[in-house]
């Protein structure tokens, strides 16, 4: 087998865990082969450099041999070579230390920080110290 389509390579070693997925990152524009941006259908052959990016990181593989079915986690190594540069993993570290600190603001719901950090800033301080009996006989 000299080629094979894009999608079901990238789900046969293990890229991607389902077709759907990696055809639907295909789609987004995600996927490039040999520099140019790949439908789903596109078919690779050995030699092939495939750059998937997968924020915050892009990835690089060379096609060492094409095929459809789904092989053992083992036997990927034969069928593909990973020649990501190490400036994208040390980009993946940096990403991992930093966690959600750059969490954008108004998407899903508050983490439980959030939340009391807007009790205490809602909260007002003075409530306790004001003394609301008043003296109106004159």
């Amino acid at each position: 087998m000299s080629e094979a389509r894009i999608d079901k390579w990238m789900w046969a070693v293990r890229i991607f865990k389902t077709r759907t997925i990696a055809a639907e990152a295909c789609k987004k524009g995600r996927i490039s082969i040999n520099g140019a941006l790949a439908k789903a259908a596109r078919m690779v052959k050995p030699g092939d450099v495939i750059q998937v990016r997968k924020p915050p990181v892009t990835y690089s593989f060379k096609v060492l041999q094409t095929i459809e079915k789904r092989v053992g986690a083992k036997l990927v190594s034969e069928m593909m070579e990973n020649i990501t540069a190490p400036e994208q993993y040390e980009l993946l570290e940096m990403s991992k230390i930093s966690g959600f600190i750059n969490r954008a603001k108004g998407t899903g719901r508050p983490t439980k920080k959030d939340r009391r950090e807007l009790e205490d800033f809602t909260a007002p301080e003075f409530v306790d110290d004001f003394d609301f009996d008043f003296d109106f006989e004159e």
